[in-house]
């Protein structure tokens, strides 16, 4: 495949043949196909640095340490995460890594007083994470996910390439499952993120997450009782042109 072919992720209908191709590509092989071949030079891994990123983020450094990762750091995060960012990145050499914060502006007109998590969750999630996800992805042709499948519901059906505009989101652990991953991270002796021992098996920040109880859903942490699943960044096209 040439990297022309790029274009043909202009609807999800041809993003679905082409994964449906490369359905049988283990995930190593798609992220080097990707990196290398088919978005060299424009292509971003976007990380948490949560409770199984480093599977990952290990994947991507083998490839190319230099690939840029974008973190972001909505300033409501556990310490642990920060840590462990800083550990992973130590350890796994990665050069280029990239966290991005809400604007001054952003905060000082919506929340002013850093509550704007408890009355408008959505709210909070797009002036902390999605305008400034949007604002760093720019200029990028296509943007690497760790979303997979059995995390929740509403990814059961996640695929492994999709369209955003003009953009591709590729999601190579699509079809992993918590064993694979418990499997990689013993393999290469990768250190575990800490909150994972305290049951949070999904991390983000402190307000807006807690415990998983037994047989819930990974993600069932995350906003609890507020009916939101999501933070934003899946639910539409990142534009930093749009008022989002």
């Amino acid at each position: 495949m040439s990297a022309h072919d790029v274009t043909l992720f202009g609807d999800q209908v041809a993003a679905s043949r082409l994964g449906a191709r490369f359905a049988a590509m283990d995930a190593g092989a798609l992220l080097r196909l990707s990196i290398r071949d088919l978005f060299p030079g424009r292509i971003a891994l976007v990380s948490s640095f949560g409770a199984d990123s480093a599977v990952l983020l290990h994947m991507v450094a083998q490839v190319d340490p230099a690939t840029p990762v974008i973190f972001v750091d909505t300033g409501f995060l556990f310490p642990e995460t920060l840590d462990y960012r800083d550990e992973l990145v130590r350890l796994l050499g990665l050069t280029d890594v990239r966290a991005v914060q809400p604007s001054e502006e952003d905060l000082a007109a919506l929340d002013p007083e850093g509550f704007l998590w408890s009355s408008d969750p959505d709210g909070c999630c797009e002036i902390r994470k999605v305008k400034p996800l949007a604002n760093a992805i720019e200029g990028y042709d296509a943007w690497i996910t760790g979303r997979k499948r059995f995390q929740s519901g509403t990814r059961a059906a996640l695929p492994l390439f999709e369209a955003e505009g003009e953009r591709v989101k590729i999601n190579p652990l699509a079809g992993w499952d918590a064993s694979e991953l418990l499997r990689y991270l013993d393999l290469h002796a990768l250190p575990r993120h800490r909150m994972v021992a305290k049951n949070y098996p999904s991390i983000g920040c402190i307000p807006c997450t807690s415990p998983v109880k037994p047989g819930e859903d990974a993600r069932a942490g995350r906003w609890r009782g507020k009916g939101k699943t999501e933070c934003g960044i899946h639910l539409g096209i990142l534009s930093a042109g749009q008022d989002i």
